[in-house]
């Protein structure tokens, strides 16, 4: 039930912040660089995908990559990475300065624009990017119990010897949906 004073309070909330110099945003999605797929041409894929025969449909691994759950934070430190450093990623503390969103991908299309994004980021220098995989179980037509993108992503990241940690994102970035990648920019 709503009452009148609610919709005072909100209007004084939203007054306030608009004299703090917030701006409302105009899209919630990050800005990758790169244009946006047709959303038609991700339903015609998995229509495709949903034809092939079985033994294409079960080659969801590219290797004994270890199931995660929808929920469950993913973190991952080099040896060496200063425990400071890994602790400041973890609250969010470091800025993200781009950002993929992997919903819609299948998952070589996945691997492939990951592997370009980050090498993209090392290029220009990038310390920490966001990475959206979702939690999403499979999808359709995979037959899959479990978040394939996300699970996979795990278990890439953990293998480029040019990440030096990630974690699960706070809430406000997508939560166990998204994670911070730190990426080595040096040349050592």
């Amino acid at each position: 039930m709503i009452h009148a004073g609610d919709d005072d309070d909100y209007n004084a909330f939203r007054q306030a912040l608009e004299a703090a110099g917030v701006k409302r945003l105009k899209t919630n999605r990050a800005d990758t660089g790169k244009p946006r797929r047709n959303r038609l041409n991700v339903e015609a894929r998995r229509e495709a995908a949903e034809q092939a025969p079985p033994q294409l449909q079960s080659q969801l691994s590219d290797g004994g990559v270890e199931a995660v759950t929808p929920h469950q934070r993913l973190e991952f430190a080099i040896p060496d990475l200063p425990p400071r450093t890994f602790a400041q990623l973890k609250r969010g503390h470091i800025a993200w300065e781009g950002g993929l969103d992997l919903h819609g991908y299948t998952l070589d299309e996945a691997r492939a624009e990951l592997e370009s994004f980050i090498d993209d980021a090392i290029a220009n220098r990038v310390r920490c990017v966001l990475v959206v995989h979702g939690k999403a179980r499979g999808y359709r037509g995979s037959g899959a119990d479990y978040p394939v993108i996300k699970s996979h992503v795990n278990a890439w990241l953990r293998n480029w010897s040019r990440v030096l940690a990630f974690c699960s994102a706070s809430e406000i970035d997508g939560g166990t949906g998204a994670l911070y990648v730190l990426l080595r920019t040096r040349g050592d």
